[in-house]
């Protein structure tokens, strides 16, 4: 009994105390911070006192602009203008008939003539009932050649002779383009369809 008193005693005194292993604790967990900071530091460095920011200021220099280039190039562009003005065909026309004396069409005048009468017929049905009459048409063509209008100036009195003469420009066309002598952009013809049967008095 007296050897287990002893031993207590003994115990008490070299047991550490509650609060000497709670700053034992805390040291080893501050070094173990401290080195775990430490390597942190090393693989991702940190700046911890950053450079203040630097303020720089930047002007910008416009070249020196000659008073006098703003009205030259001015002039410049104006006079470009015009002469993209003169170079523009002009929308002009002229109407002639197909027995035009004029030497700039007469040529190309007959040649519309020529290829009229290969597709202008008599209707068989006025033929028949011996109608006869005269068709006054105007129609215009562009330089391509293209029709662009038919228009009935003096009508024959009969629709049948009418429709023949249209008719028949429709399916000549289109014409031969204008030739050098024809200036003008647009052509208007007039053609007059006589319709007569000469063994008719």
């Amino acid at each position: 009994m007296a050897l287990i008193t002893e031993w207590k005693k003994n115990r008490a005194y070299t047991l550490p105390s509650g609060r000497v292993i709670i700053r034992i604790s805390m040291i080893v967990s501050l070094l173990f911070h401290v080195c775990i900071l430490i390597i942190v530091q090393k693989a991702f460095p940190i700046n911890w006192f950053p450079e203040p920011l630097r303020t720089y200021h930047v002007e910008l220099l416009r070249p020196p602009v000659d008073p006098f280039d703003d009205k030259e190039t001015a002039d410049a562009d104006l006079a470009k203008i015009k002469a993209d003005e003169k170079a523009q065909p002009v929308e002009a026309e002229d109407t002639i008939s197909l027995d035009t004396k004029d030497k700039r069409y007469t040529s190309y005048a007959k040649a519309i003539k020529a290829r009229l009468i290969k597709h202008w017929e008599y209707p068989r049905e006025a033929r028949e009932n011996l109608i006869e009459g005269k068709v006054l048409i105007v129609f215009s063509l562009n330089r391509q050649g293209h029709l662009k209008e038919i228009r009935i100036l003096q009508p024959s009195g009969y629709d049948i002779l009418n429709k023949e003469a249209e008719r028949a420009i429709r399916s000549a066309a289109p014409f031969p383009p204008f030739p050098g002598s024809v200036t003008v952009t647009r052509l208007n013809i007039k053609a007059d369809f006589a319709y007569m049967l000469t063994a008719h008095k």
